[in-house]
């Protein structure tokens, strides 16, 4: 048992937290995830998962996870940078250059390292970040680590990004903008074809954590593909555990960039990287993502779909322009309240509320993937249809 006081002392906050509904209540899964899966017991279609392309149970990331782990084992060992990695690693760095069009990949152990290691690694005191205000958790937290001034723009409000760099320009050694490809909350997509001008005209670094646009924009390469600006972004920022179905993190920039991250970053040099078996993994995925361009249209077609339906029932769904579609409900109560319904019709959502999101555009988030039938998204047409009238939401 811990000291008296401080369980008094944390006790205390816990109660504030749960008084104002910020605790999660996290949900058992019985098997593995997919567009339905067993959740405490009973089979739910999911709706909040990133898992896009519906690749987490694909039999063949399964079957290349354990081969690799019969030949090399199960754990790393240590720190790649100290106990050295298994030969897959190399395999899985060059195939994420191929992904990410760059003439180097590195693997991180999440793509949470990958931010909170990366930005404090390339930018220093003397240097300024311009940073989108909806910017990932993730990236807020690696400005805070860095010496670097943060200032933040209006979301992706490229007037005010101008305005910005034209206070700065001149007066900082290095310039970095940092934006999310696609943001996590709003399913919207930042301006890279403006963005990118804007850094050649201010002399500004760029770089993009594209975790939501991978296997969705670009012909599954993401959202700097999207805009045809792969070589005019620096900081290629990825994931694999949202369309690619898997675990990591990774970053695609010039070989010589990545060589100083990977000596430079502590999230790499000083964190315990992924078994052998999820490079496996990892490896399989993005050679689907690369091949089988069936599944993104699938993707696509199941959220037109939804988003259609959704919009004609006449909910408000913000500003979104990919597979992340939320349903704007404005009020923390009635949020909470819809997620309830539309649990007990057997939808699992969890509702968005303050602090996720701003006061006033609380929310559930809906994220549709390549393996839901039209069935799937009927049964959760209907339940909507069903709460949100009874809700007086529509």
């Amino acid at each position: 048992m811990g000291k008296s006081w401080v369980k008094e002392i944390y006790a205390k906050k816990l109660n504030e937290m749960i008084e104002r509904g910020e605790v999660w209540e996290i949900r058992r899964l019985n098997g593995p995830t997919g567009p339905r899966a067993l959740v405490n017991g009973r089979e739910m279609i999911i709706l909040s998962s990133n898992n896009y392309l519906n690749l987490a149970n694909d039999p063949r990331l399964k079957k290349a996870a354990i081969e690799a782990m019969e030949k090399y084992g199960w754990g790393p060992g240590a720190v790649w940078a100290i106990a050295g990695y298994h030969e897959l690693l190399d395999e899985l760095h060059r195939k994420i250059a191929e992904f990410k069009r760059t003439e180097a990949g590195l693997v991180f152990p999440t793509g949470f390292a990958v931010n909170a290691g990366t930005i404090p690694a390339i930018v220093e005191q003397g240097d300024v970040i311009l940073s989108d205000e909806l910017n990932h958790g993730s990236i807020i937290d690696g400005i805070r680590l860095s010496r670097a001034e943060k200032i933040v723009y209006k979301h992706c409000d490229m007037g005010d990004l101008e305005d910005k760099l034209r206070q700065v320009h001149g007066k900082y050694n290095k310039i970095l903008i940092v934006t999310d490809g696609v943001f996590s909350m709003d399913g919207d997509i930042a301006p890279l074809d403006k963005i990118v001008k804007l850094a050649r005209e201010f002399n500004a670094m760029v770089y993009v954590d594209d975790a939501h646009g991978e296997g969705v924009l670009g012909d599954g390469h993401g959202s700097p593909a999207h805009f045809g600006v792969d070589e005019e972004v620096d900081f290629h920022v990825g994931t694999f555990s949202k369309a690619l179905g898997s675990s990591g993190g990774m970053i695609g920039g010039d070989y010589e960039v990545i060589e100083f991250i990977r000596n430079k970053a502590r999230t790499w040099l000083l964190s315990t990287g992924f078994p052998p078996a999820v490079a496996a993994a990892n490896l399989k995925a993005l050679e689907i993502v690369m091949t089988e361009k069936d599944r993104i249209r699938k993707l696509w077609d199941n959220r037109n779909y939804f988003k259609r339906r959704l919009d004609e029932m006449g909910f408000n769904t913000g500003k979104s322009q990919t597979p992340i579609v939320p349903v704007i409900v404005g009020d923390t109560k009635k949020a909470r309240e819809l997620a309830k319904m539309l649990w007990d019709e057997g939808i699992f959502i969890v509702p968005i509320v303050y602090p996720m999101v701003a006061r006033g555009t609380e929310r559930i988030r809906n994220q549709v993937n390549a393996g839901h039938t039209i069935e799937d998204l009927d049964k959760a047409l209907a339940a909507y249809e069903k709460a949100g009238r009874k809700l007086g939401l529509i």
